[in-house]
C-alpha cells in the first residue's frame, strides 16, 4: 500500500474523488526524494532565482529613495513605477527566444548570458546616472534594467521547464521562487542599508556583481535538450497560441490561474492596515509579518516542493489550495481576538507556509502544461497572465473592508478561493507530459 492509501481515511471524500479522477501517480521511494532534492539541476534552480530577483526592486524602492534623496519631486517618483512594464509585457519579445539561437553555449545559455552581462551593464549605467541633473537618462537605464532583467526571466523559465523532468517541477520551482526572493531582500534591504555608506554609483555596481554567480551557473551547467523548435519567426509567434487553444480545457486552464491565488491575493492586500487597525503596533508587524512571515514562507516553499514529488502536482495544487483558504480564515480568528501577539504569529505562520506551498505548486502546474517546442513564449504569457488579479482584484478590497468589516471581509476572501479549487475537477487533465 503506497503513502497515498493510508492518507485516504484522514481526506475529505471530495478531495479523494477529486484526487482519483486528476492524478496517475507512481510511489516514489525515499531514495529517489533524495536523488531529486540533492541534484545539479535544483542547485542551478536556486541560483537561477536569486540573480531573477535581485534587479526587481533596484528599479523600485531602491530607486525611489534615491530619487528622493537627490530632491526629484514625489511625482515623478510616482510616474517611475511605469519603468516595471517589460515585466508585463514581456510576452510580446519572447518568441524570439523559443524561434533563434545564438552561436554560442546553444538556444537557452547563450541568450541567458547576453541577457545577464547586458543586465549586469544596465545596472552599472544606472548606477552612475544623475536622478536630478538628468532624469531621462536616468530613465533609460532603468528601462534597460526592466527589460534585461524581465529577458533574463523569460529565458530562467524556459531553461527550467526545459531542464527539470515533470516531477522535479514543483521542488525546482519552489527553489526558484525562494531563490527569488533572497535576491529581492538582498536587494532591497541590503541596497538601502548599503546606501546609508556608499554612494549610490557604489550600491548599484556592487548589486551588479552580484549577479555573477548567476553568470558562471550559466556558463557551466548543460544545455537541456529540446526535440524541435520553431523554424520560423511566424511558427514562434503563431503556433504557441494555436497549440495551447487546441486544448479541449485551455479558456478553464486561464479562469484557473486567474481564479487560484484570488481569496489569498485579496486578503493579502488589505492585511497592514488591519493589523495597524485592530491595534498592532509598526514594529510588531515588521518583526513578526515582515522577518518571521519572510521565513515561514521560504519554509513553506520548500516543504511544499518536496511534498510534490510524491503527491505530485495536482494533488498538491488541491490540498495546498484548500490550506491557503483556511488560512485567510485565520485573519477572521485574528479580528475577532484583536491585537494578541502569540494569534498573530500562529496566523502569519499558518498562512505564510500555506502561500508558500501553494505558490509552488501554481508555478509547477503553470511549467507543466507548457509545450516544450515553445516554452519561452507559453511560459511567459502565463506568468504575464498570474499578475492580472494581483492589480484588479486587488483594486476593490478597500470598498469591501469599508462596507462588510473586516471578518465579513475575510470570509469572503476565503470563500472566493473555492472556484479556484474547482475547477481542478474541470482541467485535471490537460497537464502536459
Amino acid at each position: 500500500m503506497n503513502p497515498w492509501e493510508r492518507q485516504k481515511k484522514f481526506l475529505p471524500l471530495f478531495l479523494l474523488r477529486a484526487s482519483a479522477k486528476i492524478t496517475r501517480m507512481n510511489p516514489i521511494s525515499h531514495q529517489s526524494i533524495a536523488s531529486i532534492v540533492i541534484n545539479r539541476r535544483m542547485l542551478v534552480a536556486l541560483v537561477m532565482g536569486f540573480s531573477c530577483g535581485l534587479p526587481l526592486l533596484l528599479t523600485l524602492s531602491v530607486l525611489q529613495a534615491w530619487m528622493k534623496e537627490s530632491g526629484v519631486d514625489l511625482t515623478t517618483i510616482g510616474l517611475m513605477s511605469l519603468v516595471g512594464l517589460p515585466y508585463t509585457l514581456k510576452f510580446f519579445w519572447s518568441p524570439l527566444f523559443d524561434r533563434y539561437a545564438l552561436p554560442f553555449l546553444g538556444r537557452r545559455r547563450g541568450w541567458l548570458l547576453v541577457a545577464q552581462l547586458a543586465l549586469m551593464a544596465s545596472l552599472v549605467w544606472l548606477g552612475f546616472s544623475n536622478p536630478a541633473a538628468h532624469p531621462e537618462m536616468m530613465t533609460l537605464a532603468a528601462l534597460a534594467v526592466a527589460f534585461f532583467s524581465a529577458s533574463q526571466d523569460i529565458v530562467v523559465d524556459a531553461y527550467r521547464r526545459e531542464d527539470l523532468p515533470d516531477r522535479e517541477l514543483g521542488l525546482g520551482s519552489s527553489l526558484y521562487i525562494n531563490g527569488y526572493r533572497v535576491g529581492m531582500l538582498l536587494s532591497s534591504g541590503g541596497g538601502l542599508i548599503l546606501a546609508d555608506h556608499l554612494p549610490f554609483s557604489g550600491v548599484y555596481l556592487i548589486m551588479a556583481l552580484c549577479l555573477l554567480p548567476g553568470v558562471i551557473t550559466t556558463v557551466l551547467t548543460p544545455e537541456p535538450h529540446v526535440e524541435s523548435f520553431p523554424v520560423s519567426l511566424k511558427a514562434a509567434v503563431v503556433d504557441p497560441l494555436k497549440e495551447y487553444f487546441s486544448r479541449t480545457d485551455a479558456l478553464w486552464i486561464l479562469v484557473f490561474i486567474l481564479m487560484y491565488k484570488i481569496g489569498d491575493t485579496m486578503a493579502a492586500a488589505m492585511t497592514i492596515p488591519f493589523y495597524l487597525d485592530i491595534g498592532f503596533s509598526k514594529t510588531q508587524i515588521g518583526t513578526v509579518v515582515k522577518l518571521f512571515g519572510f521565513w515561514a514562507t521560504v519554509g513553506g516553499a520548500i516543504v511544499g516542493g518536496i511534498a510534490m514529488i510524491r503527491l505530485g502536482i495536482l494533488r498538491s495544487l488541491w490540498i495546498f489550495g484548500i490550506l491557503q483558504a483556511l488560512s485567510t480564515a485565520g485573519f477572521f480568528l485574528l479580528a475577532t481576538i484583536g491585537p494578541d501577539l502569540t494569534a498573530l504569529s500562529a496566523v502569519i505562520a499558518f498562512e505564510n507556509l500555506s502561500a508558500g506551498m501553494g505558490t509552488s505548486a501554481y508555478a509547477g502546474y503553470m511549467a507543466s502544461i507548457t509545450d516544450k517546442r515553445f516554452t519561452a513564449t507559453q511560459y511567459a504569457l502565463l506568468t504575464s497572465l498570474m499578475g492580472i488579479p494581483r492589480v484588479l482584484a486587488s483594486a476593490p478590497t478597500g470598498y469591501l473592508a469599508t462596507h462588510m468589516g473586516w471578518e465579513g471581509f475575510f470570509i469572503f476572501c476565503t470563500l472566493i478561493a473555492i472556484p479556484g479549487l474547482l475547477l481542478l475537477l474541470r482541467i485535471g487533465g490537460q497537464r502536459r507530459d
